[in-house]
């Protein structure tokens, strides 16, 4: 079963951004520093959902965006005075429609650069649910079996971090069904 889901934006595919609607958060700006240039104000963080049935769900990013055109995961900016766990949901639900009473927190790991953090949500998928492209951040939303992951051409970020998540995604998950 195909678990990809085409775009539904015409601007995702343009390597122009869209033009913005309505008011920005604060924390929508890039911040800069010894490391490198980052995207949120307050950090950022995203979710990695995990359904043992279908694999991990992961974002083809819009070729406009940072790094575009690799495959990552749904997330973003955090606004101030949020929790990495809470803005990760809040990404991942504007991006794909992830559920947020259908996972389970498996855990989170931070990438932390001083002045700059980006927290990654692992969730294991208690409901199963499809995907939904509902801003012009992707291309593609699709459900990729674990052995596949690091065949796909990954956000540079994700595929530094992708060896130390898989073993603890798939520990954690496991306890859950024992």
């Amino acid at each position: 079963m195909d678990h990809s889901l085409a775009a539904t934006f015409t601007g995702a595919n343009a390597r122009s951004r869209p033009p913005l609607t309505g008011p920005r958060d604060p924390g929508d700006a890039w911040v800069e520093g010894a490391h490198g240039r980052f995207w949120g104000r307050f950090g950022a963080a995203g979710v990695l959902a995990y359904d043992p049935a279908k694999g991990v769900l992961l974002q083809h990013r819009a070729l406009w965006s940072h790094n575009g055109g690799t495959w990552g995961l749904p997330g973003g900016a955090l606004h101030q005075g949020e929790d990495a766990v809470t803005g990760a949901l809040r990404e991942a639900y504007e991006e794909a429609a992830v559920p947020a009473a259908d996972v389970n927190v498996l855990f989170s790991a931070v990438l932390d650069v001083g002045y700059w953090s980006y927290t990654t949500v692992v969730v294991h998928v208690a409901r199963p649910f499809d995907p939904v492209i509902s801003d012009p951040e992707s291309l593609e939303l699709s459900w990729v079996p674990v052995t596949e992951v690091q065949r796909k051409e990954l956000h540079p970020g994700f595929a530094k971090s992708w060896p130390g998540l898989r073993p603890r995604m798939l520990e954690r998950a496991a306890a859950l069904r024992q």
